[in-house]
């Protein structure tokens, strides 16, 4: 159901903290280890600063479904995809998460499997990684708490040992003559510097695209002046994190991972780890690691791919059985090739994410004017029902926009994006909405469909919620 404001909770102060939560991401030293081959120091983390600012301008857009409406991202996407097509897209998110989970795990596995080594000599690291899998999936099965409440610890606790392996990695870097501002693996120049130089905006893009669609599940429950017609005003507390606090935190988690580089010549943050320290330290990091890396993954990764798998598959599918998919995807996706590749990954992944966020845009600002006729959303026979419950215009919009983007890998996700949108608000309103007739843009009332700019609160009638609840008992019988 849409938030109402009493229940909007987070400010400006704690979506900025929630961002050095969420951006303290291990994985993203991999980008700066590929940046640093063919770019220096100042070039990676200028295109990082880029990357993360142009990906955090597009969640903030995106973001004002979830201001202005108080809905969530899935409900939302009913709008350009269609009360059953919303679920192709949210798929596509779970298995992102999926992976995320798998990428998370890998790193804990191997964070355990060096404290095994240094205790007892044990070297099985695919044991430590089905073992850790098996743990963190129960775990999140049974709804067991406790570990989700180490996440509070988990971010400082990474900037702590980021910052220490910065100075540790710096000075090992300098020690065999590599200066960390000017040193580069394979230097890059004229259009090849270029290239490089998109390569890494476009991964930092990728890095983030997931949260860029699914931004208005999060921006829901954000404080918000009620009748402000000032967008940048209702939007303060999304703009300070998405294009302030999140450039930052992801840029100096990149630098590290570039030093990491030049230091023992891998991103991996664990082998790089344990080539900094040594005997009780090195053990007491690994393992504030390991538990880092559990409870993000828990909040982060587990539970949002877990819901996506339940509500695709009904009632029939429990929570339970959706954590289980997640486990399985997370591996099969092999996670310790696939950090190899990730920055090659990021480009595909981001492509495709943001076509979906373009076909967004150009519903949400450019055909429906912000204006959404909320209690339909809520209908399965209502008007987002289109043909047999899928929008034709948003998934042509989204494979086409897919497709282009990964034909142009090197700019994947401005093609994506640029493509989704154009192409959406062509084909919607020149044809989908011709046959499908959409409430709010033949009557634009701002009265009957703006939310929180009016001061309205979404909320459904005592007869709406009969009529909803009446549906999905009949669904589940």
């Amino acid at each position: 159901m849409p938030i109402g404001y009493k229940e909007r909770k987070i400010g400006t102060f704690g979506f900025a903290v929630i961002w050095i939560g969420m951006a303290i991401v291990l994985a993203a030293f991999a980008i700066g280890g590929g940046g640093i081959v063919h770019l220096s120091l100042p070039m990676v983390l200028l295109a990082t600063i880029i990357g993360s600012v142009v990906i955090g301008i597009l969640m903030s857009l995106i973001g004002d479904i979830g201001v202005e409406h108080g809905l969530s991202f899935p409900v939302y996407m009913r709008a350009p995809f269609g009360t059953i097509g919303t679920h192709i897209p949210s798929v596509v998110r779970g298995i992102t998460a999926s992976c995320w989970f798998g990428i998370n795990t890998y790193f804990g596995a191997s964070a355990i499997n060096g404290i095994l080594n240094l205790l007892f000599g044990f070297d099985q690291w695919f044991v430590c990684f089905i073992l850790f899998a098996a743990a963190q999936l129960v775990n999140t099965a049974l709804g067991i708490k406790s570990i989700e409440r180490f996440a509070d610890l988990a971010a400082p606790i990474i900037i702590i040992i980021s910052c220490w392996m910065y100075i540790t990695l710096s000075d090992n870097a300098t020690s065999q003559g590599k200066d960390v501002w000017t040193w580069v693996e394979n230097p890059a120049t004229g259009v090849t510097a270029f290239t490089a130089f998109m390569v890494v905006i476009m991964a930092n893009m990728g890095f983030w695209a997931t949260l860029a669609a699914d931004m208005p599940s999060l921006s829901r429950f954000f404080k918000a002046p009620r009748n402000e017609r000032n967008w940048f005003k209702r939007n303060k507390s999304q703009l300070i994190g998405n294009i302030i606090v999140m450039p930052i935190v992801n840029t100096f988690m990149i630098a590290i991972g570039a030093v990491s580089y030049m230091a023992v010549s891998t991103s991996d943050p664990i082998v790089a780890l344990q080539e900094s320290a040594s005997g009780f330290i090195l053990g007491i990091l690994l393992l504030m690691i390991v538990l880092a890396q559990w409870s993000t993954n828990t909040s982060a990764n587990i539970i949002p791919a877990a819901t996506v798998f339940s509500n695709v598959g009904g009632p029939k599918v429990p929570f339970w059985v959706g954590v289980i998919f997640a486990g399985i995807i997370g591996t099969l996706a092999q996670p310790w090739s696939l950090f190899d590749v990730l920055n090659q990954a990021l480009l595909v992944i981001g492509g495709i994410l943001t076509s979906i966020v373009g076909i967004l845009f150009a519903d949400y600002y450019l055909l429906r004017k912000r204006r959404v006729n909320v209690p339909a959303l809520y209908e399965n026979e209502g008007q987002f029902k289109y043909f047999a419950g899928f929008n034709g215009a948003g998934l042509i919009a989204w494979i086409v926009g897919g497709i282009c983007a990964n034909l142009l890998s090197t700019y994947s996700s401005i093609v994506g994006f640029v493509v989704g949108a154009v192409l959406y608000y062509v084909l919607a309103k020149y044809w989908w909405f011709k046959k499908y007739k959409q409430s709010e843009m033949n009557d634009p009332s701002d009265e009957k469909y703006l939310g929180i700019t009016v001061g309205r609160d979404w909320v459904l009638s005592i007869d709406e919620q009969e009529i909803v609840n009446t549906k999905v008992k009949e669904k589940v019988q």
